[in-house]
This record gives C-alpha cells, sequence and structure tokens, in this order.
C-alpha cells in the first residue's frame, strides 16, 4: 500500500482483477504494451478490456468494459493478457473521434508493429461496426503499403514552395526506354522523388529492383531523392529541406532529355 498516484501497472492489474478471469486489455494501453512509442500513441485516460459475450459486468471509473463474442487469444505480456496488436489498435481507433490521431496510430502499427493495412482493415469489417467508418476509410484508401506513404507525401508536399507536377508518371529516355514510375516528378527541373517501402519490411526482395531503378535515373541525369516512410512521419521538416536542396540542385543544369506518359 502506498498514498502515490498508481501506476500505470496497478492500474492495469486493477482493471483486470475488476472485469475477471479471461479479461484481456486491448486499444491504446495494450497497443502501449506491445511496443509502439508511447509518442505515437493518443493520452487514453482508460483502459480498455475485453471479456466474455456471457458475463455482464459494467464499465466504472477508469474501466471500459466490452463485452465479445470474438474474444482473442490473448498475447502475455510481462504477466498481462493483450488483445493481439492488430485486435488492439482496431479496438482503438474504433473509439477515436479525430481521424488525423486515427491515422497516425493505424501507421504506427504498420511501421513498429508490423500489421499489415490488410489484415487490420480484415479485423475491422469482421468486428463490431460501430466507430469503424474512419478506420476503414483510411485503410480503404491504403490499397497497398506504397500507397498508405504515398498519401502522406501528398499532404507534405504542399508545403514545398514549388510542389510535384505530376504524381505515378512514367519516364523514358531519348530512345525510348523506360527508366521508372516515381511518385512523384517535377517536369520543369528533372527531379523525382521515391518514397521506399524498405522500412516497412514487407518488401524486401524489391531492394534490388530499387537499385536498377535509381541507376537508371542517374545513368539519364535525373536528381533523385529518396524517402523512407518513416521519415514522413518522423522527420517532415527534414524531408522539405531535403527536397527543396535537390530542386535547387536539378535547377542548376540543362533539363535532362526524358519524356514523361502520365499514368491514366
Amino acid at each position: 500500500m502506498h498514498d502515490q498516484k498508481p501506476t500505470s501497472a496497478e492500474l492495469v492489474t486493477a482493471a483486470l482483477l475488476y472485469a475477471g478471469a479471461k479479461t484481456v486489455l486491448t486499444g491504446i494501453e495494450a497497443c502501449r504494451l506491445h511496443g509502439l512509442r508511447p509518442s505515437a500513441l493518443p493520452d487514453d485516460p482508460e483502459l480498455h478490456v475485453l471479456i466474455p459475450h456471457d458475463r455482464k459486468i459494467r464499465s466504472v471509473g477508469f474501466v471500459v468494459t466490452e463485452r465479445t463474442l470474438r474474444l482473442p487469444a490473448p498475447v502475455n505480456r510481462t504477466g498481462v493478457p493483450l488483445a493481439p496488436l492488430i485486435r488492439a489498435t482496431t479496438d482503438a481507433v474504433r473509439r477515436l473521434i479525430d481521424p488525423l490521431v486515427a491515422e497516425e496510430l493505424l501507421i504506427e502499427a504498420i511501421q513498429q508493429g508490423k500489421c499489415h493495412p490488410k489484415a487490420l482493415l480484415w479485423e475491422l469489417n469482421h468486428g463490431t461496426q460501430r466507430g469503424t467508418a474512419v478506420p476503414r476509410r483510411i485503410l480503404s484508401d491504403w490499397v497497398d503499403i506504397r500507397s498508405m506513404a504515398e498519401s502522406r507525401a501528398k499532404v507534405l508536399s504542399q508545403r514545398l514552395k514549388s510542389p510535384p507536377s505530376h504524381w505515378n508518371a512514367e519516364l523514358f529516355d531519348v530512345f525510348g526506354n523506360y527508366l521508372g514510375r516515381p511518385d512523384a516528378w517535377w517536369d520543369d527541373v528533372g527531379l523525382v522523388w521515391e518514397i521506399d517501402s524498405f522500412d516497412f519490411h514487407f518488401r524486401r526482395a524489391a531492394y534490388r529492383r530499387t537499385v536498377d531503378r535509381n541507376t537508371r535515373y542517374a545513368t539519364a541525369g535525373i536528381v533523385v531523392v529518396q524517402t523512407l516512410p518513416s521519415q514522413l512521419l518522423d522527420d517532415p521538416a527534414g524531408v522539405i529541406s531535403d527536397l527543396e536542396t535537390a530542386w535547387q540542385v536539378a535547377a542548376s543544369p540543362p533539363r535532362p532529355q526524358v519524356r514523361l506518359a502520365v499514368a491514366a
């Protein structure tokens, strides 16, 4: 016993004791205990727990109870039964009102927790539909990892003095040889911006293709900026600075002799 403010661990223990056997911790606190960065998670004074559907235990104080027919098999972390990260994340975003906050949490689960967007979307579609409209729309827009990063890049590009002129335009050299289909292209100066998917850990096999692509760009005299998806979230100012500097470099020599074909 002590008269200090209870620790997070003590609050979690109290919530589990209150809700009883077979209780599973989910939501923001479960995401934190799974190892997602606290700085990327919204503050939540409540603890969200899942209980079997046939038990009736009311929410009280800082404990939010949710009866479910889909009680997940818990993942044990330091003695705490946690919902798997995919379930914990979707339970968390269902209770978030701000779409930007929901987006940040989903990105964190994908980047740091290695949850695939399709798996998160599947969980949202197969659980309760309450509060899922915003996260389902976000995840549906991210057809794959690449489009998720590109979505964030497009928002960030609006802060540039000279935003890209084209997105996903195919580039060819003067002989008609295919060079690539960069995420962003500045046609006035011949600058390419590629958002790599390497740090998402899903497409490491594509690394060699990335090297070959960048070699084709360099041979054609194209200035290239490569950005990791995590940089868009962790260091947007640094990304902006890199792009502004690259634009100045690309604008110095004559524009490379390449042509583009805009994707339909």
